[in-house]
C-alpha cells in the first residue's frame, strides 16, 4: 500500500465547502491545487472524483476514486462512491464487488447493502437481491425504500402475500412514499383484492397527485369492482392528459378506457418513452445471417395454461420445421400443467430466461441469431418489453397478446388484420402493419371440451328463461354497455345475465347497478372460475353471447363460439374494440358484427325473441365451426409463416420494413 500525502486541512476543507455549496468549478480548482501538492492524498482523490461525477464526467471520476482506494483499500467511503460511480457508467458487476468492498470493512453498513441488492435485482439475480434487502432491513428496520423494493422482489419471485406485507412496511415507515402506496395497490390487484388496490391508489395520489401512471391504475382498479361513480371523468382526464404528453396511465388500462386508435398511440409512444426506450447500442447492427430455416422466438411469460398458450399451441406445434426453427423465450413461472409440458414439446428449444437480466437474454437471442422476434406480451402484465428494446433480432413483431401499438421503433410489425386495423386506422401505429388473411387471432382446433354438460341448477342458473352470457373479465364492463343489457333484461321476461365471478366488491356493484336500473339483482348470475374445459361446456347452458366495448372479448369470443355459442358484438374505433367483429366475420357469421350499440341492441333483443332465428344462427355456427378460417389452425399456420418469409426476405436484403397483406393460402 502507498503512503498517503498528507496536506493541510484548510485547503481540502475550502475544496469540499465550495463542492456542497455548487461552485463545481471552484471545487475542482481547490482540489486540483490540492492534488498538485500532494498526489496521493486519498480525501483528494475522492473528493475529485465526487466533483467529477457531480459533473458527469463519470469515467474521470471513476479513474480519480479508484487511485483514492489503491493508495488506501481500507478507505469504506471511497469503495461506496466507487461503486455508485460504476453503476452510473453501467458496469453493475465492478459496482456489486466495489460494495462488497465496503461491507467487508463495514458489515453494519445499511445503505451500501441496499445498493449492491439494487444493482442484483437489476440483473435479475431475485434470490441474491432478497438476501440483500433481508440485510438492509435487519441493519435498518425503518429503510422505506429497502421494504419496497424487497416486495418488488418477492413479487417477482411469486410470492405474493409477503410481497404485500413489505410494501406495508414500506409505507408504514414513509406514509409520504408515492411509491410503495402505488406497488401496494399493485399487489393487492394481483390478489384480486382490487377495492384494496384502488384505496391505496387513492393515497398515493393524495401524496403526489401528478405522480405517473397512478390515474390510469386507480381507474383500472375502480373498473375491476365496476365502480362507475367516477367513470365519466376517468375517462375524460386521462385522455386529455394522454393528449397533453403526461404519464397519466399505462397503455393496456386504457385499452378499456379509450375508443380512439389515435389516444391508445399517443400512451403507448409516453410509456414507450419513459419505460422500454431503443437501446442506443443495438445488438443486432445489420448482419445478414442466411440461415437455411428461418429462426423464429416467441417471448412470452405465458407459457403454461394461459389463454394465450391455449390459443396458440396448435400453431407451435403445426409450424414446419423443413423451413422454421423454433424458440420459446420463457419469462414466466414454470407451472408443471399438462400447457407447459405441451409447449415444451412443441418448439424446437424452450429456453427459460426468468434468471436473466433483460439485457443478457437479448444477447442470448442475438447469439442465437434469431430471424424474427415475436413478442406475445406487449405492454400486458409481466411483459419483459425492454428485451426487443436491445434490438437483439433483424426483424421483431408484434403479435395477440397486447391488441394495439407499441409506439416505439424497436418493433417493426403488428400482425393484424382488416377488421381489426382498417385502412384509415393504419396511421395510428407505430409498427407496420401485416394483415393476415382471415382473422389475425390464432385458435387451436384441438382444444378439448368436457362432454358432460352441467345442469342449470349447479350452474347457478333458473331452470328457465332466456341467459344472455358474457364472461369477459369484470373490467371491460362500461357502463353504457350495461345500461344496453339491463335494458334487454327488463325487455324479456324471465332473463338473466350470466357473468363470470371476479370479486365480493364487483358483484356487490354490479347489483346496486342493476336495481338502480329497475333490475332486481337476483336476475345477475355469477359463474366461478372452473378448468378451462368445463368453463367451455358450460357455454351450452346459455342463449347468446352479448360482447363489451371499448374492449371486445377476445380469447373469450373465441371460446364462446368454439363451444358453439353465437356471440353479437359492435365494432368500436380502435383494434381492442374491433376483435370479436374479426372473429365472428371469420367464422362465417358477419351478420353478429351491429355497426351501432343501437344496432347491437335490437340484434340481441330479436335474437331472444325468435327462437327459430337464433337456432338457425346457431346452426349455422355450428356447420361452420369444422371449415372457417377461424378455426382452421393448418390454414393459419400457412398464412403467418408466409408473413415471416415475406418478413425475413426484407431483412435479408436490406430493406427497412414496409407493411403488406398476406395473400389466402
Amino acid at each position: 500500500m502507498a503512503k498517503a500525502t498528507i496536506v493541510p486541512s484548510e485547503a481540502l476543507n475550502r475544496a469540499l465547502a465550495a463542492f456542497r455549496a455548487g461552485r463545481l468549478e471552484a471545487a475542482l480548482d481547490l482540489v486540483q491545487g490540492v492534488l498538485a501538492r500532494a498526489p496521493d492524498n486519498i480525501d483528494g482523490l475522492h473528493l475529485l472524483g465526487l466533483v467529477e461525477a457531480r459533473r458527469g464526467r463519470l469515467a474521470e471520476a471513476e479513474r480519480a476514486i479508484a487511485r483514492a482506494v489503491a493508495v488506501n483499500p481500507g478507505f469504506a467511503a471511497a469503495h461506496l462512491s466507487r461503486a455508485r460511480v460504476l453503476e452510473e457508467l453501467g458496469r453493475p458487476e465492478e459496482a456489486i464487488a466495489s460494495y462488497d468492498r465496503v461491507l467487508a470493512l463495514r458489515p453494519d453498513h445499511a445503505n451500501a447493502a441496499f445498493g449492491r441488492a439494487n444493482l442484483l435485482r437489476g440483473l435479475n439475480l431475485l434470490p441474491e437481491a432478497l438476501a440483500g434487502f433481508d440485510r438492509t432491513v435487519a441493519l435498518k428496520p425503518g429503510h422505506a425504500e429497502a421494504w419496497n423494493n424487497r416486495g418488488a422482489v418477492l413479487k417477482a419471485l411469486g410470492r405474493l402475500d409477503e410481497a404485500i406485507a413489505s410494501y406495508g412496511r414500506a409505507a408504514a415507515a414513509r406514509p409520504d412514499f408515492a411509491e410503495a402506496h402505488g406497488n401496494l395497490g399493485l399487489a393487492h390487484a394481483d390478489a384480486n383484492r382490487h377495492d384494496l388496490a384502488a384505496a391505496e391508489f387513492e393515497r398515493m395520489l393524495a401524496v403526489d397527485p401528478g405522480a405517473a401512471y397512478a390515474a390510469g391504475a386507480l381507474a383500472h382498479a375502480r373498473l375491476h369492482c365496476c365502480d362507475w361513480r367516477s367513470y365519466d371523468s376517468d375517462v375524460r382526464s386521462l385522455a386529455e392528459g394522454v393528449r397533453a404528453g403526461k404519464r397519466a396511465t399505462h397503455p393496456f388500462p386504457f385499452l378499456a378506457l379509450s375508443d380512439s386508435a389515435e389516444d391508445q398511440l399517443a400512451c403507448a409512444r409516453i410509456w414507450a418513452r419513459d419505460k422500454c426506450p431503443p437501446d442506443g447500442a443495438p445488438l443486432w447492427r445489420g448482419e445478414r445471417y442466411r440461415h437455411g430455416k428461418i429462426r423464429v422466438a416467441y417471448l412470452s411469460a405465458d407459457f403454461y395454461g394461459h389463454a394465450t398458450a391455449f390459443l396458440a399451441a396448435g400453431l407451435f406445434e403445426r409450424h414446419d420445421r423443413a423451413r422454421f426453427e423454433t424458440t420459446a423465450i420463457s419469462f414466466g413461472p414454470d407451472r408443471a400443467d399438462a400447457t407447459r409440458a405441451r409447449l415444451k414439446a412443441a418448439f424446437g428449444r424452450f429456453v427459460d430466461v426468468r434468471a436473466m437480466s433483460d439485457l443478457a437474454a437479448a444477447r442470448l437471442i442475438r447469439e442465437m441469431e434469431i430471424d424474427i422476434a415475436v413478442d406475445l406480451k406487449g405492454f400486458t402484465k409481466d411483459a419483459r418489453s425492454r428485451i426487443l428494446a436491445h434490438r437483439p433480432a433483424p426483424v421483431q413483431v408484434s403479435y395477440l397478446g397486447f391488441p394495439g401499438t407499441m409506439g416505439t421503433a424497436f418493433i417493426d410489425y403488428i400482425l393484424a388484420d382488416r377488421v381489426v386495423i382498417p385502412d384509415q386506422h393504419a396511421g395510428f401505429f407505430a409498427e407496420h402493419v401485416v394483415r393476415l388473411p382471415g382473422c389475425y387471432q390464432v385458435n387451436d382446433n384441438e382444444r378439448p371440451i368436457t362432454g358432460r354438460t352441467p345442469t342449470r341448477a349447479g350452474a347457478g342458473l333458473p331452470e328457465r328463461g332466456f341467459v344472455f352470457c358474457s364472461f369477459n373479465s369484470a373490467y371491460k364492463i362500461a357502463p353504457p354497455v350495461f345500461d344496453l343489457w339491463m335494458r334487454l333484461l327488463a325487455q324479456v321476461p324471465d332473463s338473466v345475465l350470466w357473468l363470470l365471478r371476479s370479486n365480493a366488491a364487483c358483484e356487490a356493484n354490479l347489483h346496486r347497478e342493476a336495481e338502480a336500473r329497475g333490475v332486481a339483482a337476483s336476475r345477475l348470475a355469477f359463474a366461478p372460475q372452473v378448468a378451462v374445459e368445463d368453463h367451455l361446456a358450460r357455454h351450452r347452458l346459455a342463449d347468446l353471447f352479448l360482447d363489451t366495448l371499448p374492449c371486445n372479448a377476445h380469447t373469450t369470443a373465441s371460446d364462446a363460439l368454439w363451444a358453439g355459442l353465437p356471440l353479437v358484438t359492435c365494432p368500436g374505433g380502435a383494434f381492442a374494440g374491433r376483435v370479436a367483429a374479426s372473429l365472428v366475420t371469420a367464422a362465417g357469421l358477419p351478420e353478429l358484427a351491429v355497426n351501432s350499440l343501437e344496432g347491437y341492441e335490437a340484434l340481441a333483443l330479436r335474437l331472444a325473441r325468435d327462437r327459430g332465428l337464433l337456432a338457425a344462427i346457431r346452426a349455422k355456427l355450428a356447420r361452420n365451426r369444422d371449415t372457417c378460417a377461424l378455426f382452421d389452425t393448418d390454414r393459419f399456420r400457412r398464412g403467418i409463416e408466409s408473413a415471416y418469409e415475406t418478413m425475413r426476405e426484407r431483412a435479408e436484403r436490406g430493406e427497412p420494413a414496409r407493411g403488406f397483406d398476406v395473400a389466402p393460402a
